[in-house]
């Protein structure tokens, strides 16, 4: 019996899904389809890839070490078949995208709505997540990140770059007197970000101490948004995110003589060669889309 690509795809849909039903609804297909291509394929190799108990299924360390030389080879294997047919006019095929949330929900759905209308043919899979997620176990070909990129493996182009900004809501302001001095700032309640450190967040030119952190702790800047707009206390916000607080009046820029470090936005994708022509593609718009001074900031 010989195994097959559906049955490659499923067995690595299985063990990133960590279940059966996560499998099913990632490849929009019935549970009973999802074991019928997994026991096919432990048929065609002679080995069992997973332990079933209780309803459950635990991947065997075989299966383990199989996905991880899998991943490489059925992606080689996906883009040399688009590369071959990228003389064609029309995007086929599917491009999973990860994104930062509020990034993406405010930012990022035009771009792509547009990339979408110009290549009606390509499917592609949002996925909005401010967790740094590993993008080959995800199957992401493509994700935006913001912030300092770290040391990785992975191919990364910038963007562009935005600023941040302290704020609070007048009314904050009005109970607890106005911001003069960066000094004043160990006093006062402030609402931190739970995926990064304060001190990594609050950093500028010269450098001031950062302040206290408060009770008040989210992994959303859109949470910590809605936190300043209530009078809660005050947070280091990117402009993506209050800029038009800002113009409204909900919230007020405090000591904005102050010079944060810039936020930088990168796309970063694993390294592939050939690039596929949709990542490509896809790139080249983020980059005319965003341009070295985004949208938000040209207001």
């Amino acid at each position: 019996m010989q195994w097959t690509i559906n049955e490659i795809e499923t067995f690595l849909a299985v063990i990133d899904a960590d279940s059966i039903s996560g499998a099913a609804i990632r490849m929009d297909v019935s549970k009973s389809v999802i074991s019928k291509r997994i026991s096919d394929f432990e048929t065609a190799l002679g080995i069992a890839l997973f332990t079933r108990h209780a309803g459950r299924i635990t991947p065997t360390d075989a299966a383990l070490t199989l996905a991880e030389r899998l991943r490489p080879a059925l992606s080689q294997l996906v883009n040399a078949t688009e590369s071959a047919a990228s003389g064609g006019v029309e995007l086929r095929g599917r491009l999973n995208i990860s994104a930062p949330m509020s990034f993406g929900i405010h930012h990022l759905g035009p771009i792509i709505a547009e990339f979408a209308r110009t290549h009606p043919g390509l499917e592609l899979v949002l996925d909005y997540d401010d967790a740094m997620v590993d993008l080959v176990r995800k199957g992401h070909d493509v994700a935006i990140r913001l912030g300092e990129m770290a040391d990785s493996t992975l191919v990364s182009r910038k963007l562009c770059e935005d600023r941040r900004a302290i704020v609070a809501s007048p009314d904050y302001l009005e109970r607890h007197g106005p911001l003069t001095d960066p000094a004043q700032l160990s006093d006062h309640s402030t609402i931190c970000y739970q995926n990064r450190r304060i001190g990594d967040i609050w950093r500028f030119d010269p450098p001031i101490r950062p302040p206290k952190p408060s009770h008040l702790v989210t992994n959303n800047g859109e949470a910590m948004r809605d936190m300043v707009c209530a009078g809660l206390g005050i947070a280091l916000l990117p402009m993506f995110i209050v800029h038009e607080d800002i113009k409204q009046g909900r919230v007020v820029q405090v000591l904005p003589e102050l010079r944060s470090h810039g936020l930088p936005i990168h796309v970063v994708w694993p390294p592939i060669r050939p690039m596929p022509r949709k990542l490509r593609l896809f790139i080249n718009h983020l980059v005319t889309s965003l341009g070295d001074t985004p949208p938000w900031l040209r207001a």
